[in-house]
C-alpha cells in the first residue's frame, strides 16, 4: 500500500513491555515507519510474556509480542555504549517522533534527553510514557496494573456491595495508556508540520485513568452533587443502578441488562407478565428495596434461563432494551457481525506461520488500516536499518562482535 494516514512518519521506537508498544503499534499500523530499537540479545521484556503461541515458550512467540509489534522494522542497539548512542542520535536526525518508556531518569543519565536530542533535530516530536508521570513526589515508584485501575478511580466502583473493590482482567488501563500516549504523539506531530517546532510529551499511565469515565459516569456525577461516595454493584445487578441491571445467566451463558428507569422495557420484552404489573417495580425509591428487586429479579431470571443470548438479544433490540450478550472468545471470532467487518485479520510470521490476530480499531475508507509486515524478529532489520545510515555489512560485523547492536 502507497499511502496510509501516517505515511512520510517515522517513529524510533524505544518503548518496552506494553503501554509503549501499544502507543506506537498504532502508529505503524496506520503508516508510521516504526524501527523498534531493542537491546541486543535479550530484546524486549515482553518477548518472556505469554501467553505463547502453542505453549511454547519462546522469544519469538510470546503473542503480546507479536500483536503489539506488527508493521514494526526491529534493530538492536546497545543504548548504553558511546557509539551505541552516536548512532541512536543518527538515527535521531531522520526522524520525526522518539517514543519511550523507560523510568524517569533514564534518558537524562543516557544522555538522551528531549534537550539532547531536540539540539540534533529541532522539529523532533518526543513521547515518554511512564508509570506516575515526570514530575512529582511518585514519579520514581513502580506501578503494576492492578495500581493503576485502583489509583486512578475505576476500580472502587467494579464488585459486589459487600466485598473488596475487583478489577477487570488483563491489562487494559495499561493498554488505554498506549492509546492515549498514540493520540497526543499524532496531534503534536501534526502541529509540529504545521508550525515547524517539535515538543516533548510526558504521559502518565495514573493520569489517563484518572480522566477516563469507564463505568462510573453516574458514580462520578453522584459525588459531584452529594458529595456521597456510591456503593459497588453486584453481579447479578444489585446496585446503584436498579433493579434488573447487571450481569445474569440464561439458558446459554449469560448476558447484560441495564435496568432502574429502563424497567418497565425489560418487562414488556417479556411480555408483560401480569406479575410485574405492580407499579412497585418501577418507581426508584421502592424499586431501592432489596425486596422488591429480590422479587422482581425471580421472575427475570425464570424467563431469562428459558431463552438463549442470540433470542435475549433480538428481543432487547425489538423493545429499545440496554442489553448484551457476554460472548466466549471463539463465540467473538463467530459472530456474523464481526466477521463480516474483518475485525480480525490473517497475519504470516515465520515463527508460527499464519495466526489470526485483532485488527484495525476503526475504519477509514481512503487511507486504510493494513498489516505490512508482521512482528520483527529480533535485530532482523539491522542490515536494511543500518544501511540507510552508510553502514556495510562488515561494518556491522564489527558492531555485533563489540555488542553493539
Amino acid at each position: 500500500m502507497d499511502q496510509q494516514a501516517l505515511s512520510g512518519m517515522r517513529v524510533i521506537d524505544l518503548t518496552h513491555y506494553i503501554a509503549g508498544p501499544a502507543c506506537t503499534k498504532r502508529l505503524a499500523d496506520y503508516g508510521a515507519d516504526v524501527i523498534k530499537v531493542e537491546r541486543p540479545g535479550t530484546g524486549d521484556g515482553v518477548r518472556n510474556i505469554g501467553p505463547f503461541y502453542h505453549d511454547d515458550p519462546h522469544p519469538e512467540k510470546s503473542g503480546l509480542f507479536l500483536y503489539l509489534n506488527t508493521n514494526k522494522r526491529g534493530i538492536t542497539l546497545n543504548l548504553k555504549t558511546r557509539l551505541g548512542k552516536d548512532i541512536l542520535l543518527e538515527l535521531v536526525k531522520k526522524a520525526d517522533v522518539v517514543v519511550e518508556s523507560f523510568r524517569p531518569g533514564v534518558m537524562e543519565r543516557l544522555g538522551l534527553a528531549y534537550e539532547d536530542l531536540e539540539k540534533v533535530n529541532p522539529r523532533l516530536v518526543m513521547t515518554s510514557i511512564s508509570n506516575f508521570g515526570q514530575t512529582g513526589p511518585y514519579r520514581d515508584y513502580g506501578m503494576t496494573e492492578l495500581m493503576a485501575f485502583g489509583m486512578g478511580g475505576p476500580m472502587y466502583h467494579k464488585g459486589q456491595p459487600d466485598r473488596e473493590p475487583v478489577k477487570y482482567g488483563g491489562m487494559p488501563s495499561i493498554f488505554h495508556a498506549g492509546a492515549v500516549a498514540s493520540m497526543a504523539t499524532v496531534v503534536v506531530y501534526y502541529g509540529m508540520c504545521r508550525h515547524g517546532t517539535g515538543d516533548y510529551i510526558d504521559v502518565s499511565i495514573l493520569d489517563t485513568q484518572i480522566g477516563t469515565l469507564d463505568g462510573r459516569v453516574s458514580a462520578l456525577v453522584q459525588y459531584q452533587y452529594t458529595g456521597h461516595v456510591g456503593p459497588r454493584g453486584a453481579a447479578l445487578g444489585v446496585g446503584p443502578a436498579g433493579a434488573g441491571s447487571g450481569m445474569f445467566p440464561c439458558a446459554d451463558g449469560y448476558v447484560h441488562f441495564y435496568g432502574g428507569t429502563r424497567l418497565e422495557r425489560q418487562t414488556k420484552m417479556m411480555g408483560d407478565p401480569p406479575e410485574l404489573m405492580d407499579p412497585k417495580f418501577y418507581d426508584p425509591e421502592t424499586q431501592a428495596d432489596p425486596l422488591v428487586r429480590e422479587e422482581y429479579e425471580a421472575h427475570f431470571l425464570s424467563w431469562l434461563m428459558r431463552h438463549t443470548k442470540r433470542e435475549i438479544f433480538e428481543l432487547g433490540q425489538k423493545t429499545t432494551n440496554v442489553c448484551a450478550p457476554r460472548y466466549t472468545i471463539d463465540e467473538v471470532l463467530e459472530d456474523p457481525h464481526i466477521r463480516l467487518r474483518d475485525v480480525f485479520v490473517q497475519v504470516e510470521h515465520p515463527m508460527t506461520g499464519q495466526v489470526k490476530y485483532p485488527g484495525r480499531p476503526f475504519v477509514m475508507e481512503e487511507t486504510p488500516w493494513a498489516i505490512r509486515r508482521a512482528a520483527p524478529l529480533l535485530g532482523q532489520h539491522n542490515v536494511e536499518v543500518y544501511s540507510e545510515l552508510g553502514y556495510s555489512k562488515k561494518d556491522l560485523v564489527v558492531l555485533r562482535e563489540n555488542h553493539i547492536i
